[in-house]
């Protein structure tokens, strides 16, 4: 039986113990996708234009599932992103804050990834369990620890080694998600500046990316490892998430059982 998206969601956040939803990614592409989207699915919509960092900090710190447009995207990055803006001279002149001069500007914007020009008609991000359709990018905002076991899962589950993702001078939510899409592979970064000041990043999180086609796979690899060892945590196997701080062959930090038997990992009484 394939897994809901509730149960990846339940998974996957009890068992890495993230803090935020995992975000559900869907792009809609006709106005019939739309309104059929409206219809049948429980959204929220921006008062005001906001950027897409925004958008999903409804998904993942309050469980709502938000419906974006281009009238309602304030961030001109995203704008680009998702196929609603051309690289323009005012683009380029908002850019020149992380490069030496214009032309090298235009050289990197035009190398991150976009989606076809006027392709998308809107934009739902929404907590994965709540996913009224299948995701194409399910958009996690982890800590270190969490992202490298989602990287080491998603490489057992598709066979896939090394990951090679992208990071951009910009555009680290929007354009992350829409490289993992266009490239069907997993992605990970870290969030730009716009993503820190605007999207609420300020606890050191790190943004990983999967394709929505991909997930049951590596949460099935998850309960997979756990079946085997017992826990979710591959720095040490048998301890729960996230593993002991303990350096191998540590003399120091040693514990036995209170009636003296030996404890499970060590030979000593």
């Amino acid at each position: 039986m394939p897994l809901s998206f509730q149960e990846m969601e339940s998974i996957l956040m009890e068992q890495l113990r993230l803090y935020h939803h995992p975000v559900a990614v869907t792009w809609l592409f006709t106005d019939k996708d739309v309104e059929e989207f409206r219809r049948s699915t429980p959204h929220v919509v921006p008062v005001k234009p906001l950027t897409f960092c925004q958008w999903e900090t409804a998904a993942r710190m309050q469980g709502k599932t938000v419906l974006g447009t281009a009238e309602t995207l304030a961030c001109a990055n995203a704008r680009v992103s998702f196929g609603w803006r051309d690289i323009d001279e005012k683009e380029v002149k908002s850019q020149l804050k992380y490069c030496v001069d214009e032309a090298q500007v235009k050289r990197f914007l035009l190398s991150k990834p976009r989606l076809p020009m006027n392709g998308v008609r809107a934009v739902a991000a929404g907590p994965l369990g709540k996913a009224a359709l299948p995701p194409h990018v399910v958009h996690f905002y982890c800590d270190s620890i969490q992202a490298y076991h989602l990287a080491v899962d998603y490489m057992a589950a598709t066979d896939t080694h090394p990951l090679r993702p992208q990071i951009t001078m910009s555009s680290s939510a929007c354009g992350g998600s829409v490289f993992c899409w266009r490239q069907k592979t997993f992605n990970h970064c870290p969030p730009c500046s716009g993503a820190y000041n605007a999207g609420k990043t300020e606890r050191g999180e790190t943004y990983v990316f999967i394709p929505g086609e991909h997930l049951e796979a590596v949460a099935r690899r998850l309960l997979q490892r756990i079946e085997k060892s017992g826990s979710s945590s591959v720095t040490r196997p048998g301890d729960y998430f996230p593993g002991g701080d303990i350096c191998k062959n540590c003399p120091l930090i040693i514990f036995k059982s209170g009636d003296g038997a030996a404890c499970k990992g060590c030979d000593k009484k």
